[in-house]
């Protein structure tokens, strides 16, 4: 009897892990690609991880699926591929998909220290 029980609270704590890794990227994140009505607008394709690999062809991971660059997504093919874009072309033009795409980038210019290994409003 005690066996059953804690195969069962194994089993139980085990489902309760899957379900609450922090890891793991929101569900909205991993839409299938054929659910995708408009390639050409992105309407919904999301770029999730770009991987550069050395000696091979770099790899996008765009709405759940790995797309090798020249690969399809839906009728789109990726033609372009860095660390932080990937360009879909399609029937209806071209799609720019971000890594980070809400994110704002700006540029910080430092201030120069006037001696070396100094820093401006530092002793």
């Amino acid at each position: 009897m005690r066996l059953i029980a804690l195969a069962l609270l194994f089993s139980a704590s085990a489902a309760f892990a899957q379900s609450a890794d922090p890891t793991r990227p929101p569900s909205n994140w991993v839409s299938p690609v054929d659910s995708v009505a408009q390639p050409g607008d992105g309407g919904g394709l999301r770029l999730q991880s770009v991987l550069m690999r050395q000696g091979s062809k770099p790899v996008a991971v765009i709405g759940g699926r790995t797309v090798v660059l020249g690969g399809k997504v839906g009728e789109a093919t990726l033609v372009r591929l860095n660390e932080h874009e990937a360009v879909l072309q399609g029937a209806d033009g071209v799609t720019h998909l971000y890594l980070t795409p809400d994110v704002q980038k700006q540029m910080i210019v430092m201030p120069k220290a006037s001696k070396p290994g100094q820093v401006k409003g530092l002793p």
